[in-house]
């Protein structure tokens, strides 16, 4: 009989490629990590696992079994779901990742309305880049997460996942408004903030010779400002790289260059030093979680607040995420 705790293992080693990987994903030695898949080439009765170089590469009988695998562990999160349901009445920890702008707009209303239907509910949150939500989910770290992704940086289907819409968010170019350090000689870049520009292309391309704010590289949002600017026909010249847009919007306004930021990024009062175009393109959010863990009663639950505590400019949006 197979063991579910190493077919998980085995799953783990063909997203991330190297025993060390899972190793630390999962908080197991390399060493034991390589005995327990070894133990499992045993149930199995023959190779799963050819070495190629620091890597391990799974043998056609490997593939085939982690397909097995995913199948095998939807249907353990299904019943786990119907464990909850029978208990009735949620109580117990919930782990949320949640990248920041959402952490800050949508999570601590969705948190409110959760206490008050679901006192014995413990949320957790933990802040959580988009492009490490998978592994996290996969690992257990997490029991759902908020991701984000653009329309020029689509998000990749992920094994073992499900995602729901949650809302789409409009994008603004920011630049140094006229007449401040840093702006351009005329403002002919200006736009309605509330209307995209025609020419989103034409936007970005005005700028081509400017210094760019971009997020730190790994990030989904530093992937969307670069491809957004060559598929203008450039590639930005990058001067600061942040991952807080109240600080990258306090970069633009005293010159520091121009970015491209998101709806939630965009907060507080006007500011006269910043001047924002609305562009095209579009951020969506979904909730993640692991496949079959849909009907869990506390990731619906969690599910619902959410979409109550999304701000009604947003909402319109929600049916295109």
């Amino acid at each position: 009989m197979l063991d579910v705790r190493r077919l998980r293992l085995l799953r783990e080693l063909a997203r991330r490629g190297t025993i060390a990987a899972v190793a630390e994903a999962l908080s197991f030695s390399p060493s034991a990590v390589s005995q327990q898949l070894g133990v499992l080439e045993r149930e199995a009765g023959l190779p799963l696992l050819e070495r190629t170089g620091r890597r391990v590469r799974l043998t056609p009988a490997g593939q085939n079994l982690v397909r097995h695998a995913e199948a095998v562990l939807e249907r353990l999160e299904q019943a786990d779901a119907d464990l909850a349901e029978a208990r009735g009445g949620l109580a117990g920890a919930l782990r949320i990742g949640a990248f920041p702008t959402a952490s800050r707009a949508i999570v601590p209303a969705a948190l409110v309305a959760l206490a008050r239907r679901h006192p014995g509910l413990e949320p957790m949150v933990c802040e959580t880049d988009p492009a490490a939500v998978a592994h996290a989910l996969r690992a257990g770290d997490l029991d759902v997460a908020l991701v984000h992704a653009y329309d020029l940086v689509p998000a990749e289907r992920e094994p073992g996942l499900t995602t729901e819409p949650l809302y789409g968010e409009a994008m603004y170019l920011a630049e140094p408004a006229a007449g401040t350090p840093g702006s351009p000689a005329a403002p002919g870049a200006a736009g309605v903030p509330g209307a995209p520009a025609p020419d989103q292309d034409a936007v970005l391309r005005a700028h081509a010779g400017s210094p760019w704010i971009t997020a730190t590289p790994g990030t989904l949002c530093h992937a969307m400002t670069v491809r957004a600017c060559q598929a203008a026909g450039f590639t930005p010249r990058v001067r600061h790289q942040v991952d807080e847009f109240a600080t990258v919007l306090a970069l633009v306004a005293a010159g520091q260059g121009v970015a491209v930021v998101p709806q939630l990024g965009v907060t507080g009062p006007a500011d006269p030093s910043v001047h924002l175009t609305r562009l095209v393109m579009q951020r969506r959010t979904n909730l993640a979680f692991r496949s079959g863990a849909a009907a869990h009663p506390a990731v619906a639950a969690f599910g619902a607040a959410l979409r109550a505590a999304v701000p009604p400019d947003l909402a319109g949006s929600r049916a295109e995420a």
